[in-house]
């Protein structure tokens, strides 16, 4: 489980970064609904990242937990799919990637199911 809150590390790492990249770097460079949806991915990939830590300081209390570690990889699989499309968007305007971002947001909806079951576990 420790490879969870080293990977959510890295990931709000990487959302401060792409934060700073777009406020700055893009500034002006894109329209802004382009900044508006790299904003989005920043905001859940740091959300996410936010995820990995629970699972992992979860997986500290409940062992042996199958769900817990199906949990961080559908998260880190959602930043991968929400996130990495809409980046990829704003940056190319390809807008067919707009329809691998839901795809992001049922993984995620998917890990925080697992979350909260394996929770029960705890309490």
């Amino acid at each position: 489980m420790k490879v969870f809150i080293l990977l959510g590390a890295i990931n709000a790492f990487l959302s401060v970064a792409f934060g700073a990249f777009g406020a700055h770097a893009l500034e002006g460079k894109l329209e802004a609904k382009y900044i508006e949806t790299w904003q989005t991915a920043v905001q859940y990939q740091m959300f996410h990242a936010g995820g990995l830590f629970v699972v992992g300081l979860l997986g500290l209390h409940v062992t042996g937990s199958s769900l817990l570690n199906w949990a961080g990889w559908l998260l880190v699989a959602g930043i991968l799919f929400f996130s990495g499309s809409l980046y990829i968007l704003s940056l190319t305007k390809i807008s067919v990637l707009g329809a691998i971002t839901p795809i992001g947001g049922v993984l995620f909806l998917a890990g925080w199911v697992l979350i909260g079951i394996a929770s029960l576990k705890w309490l």
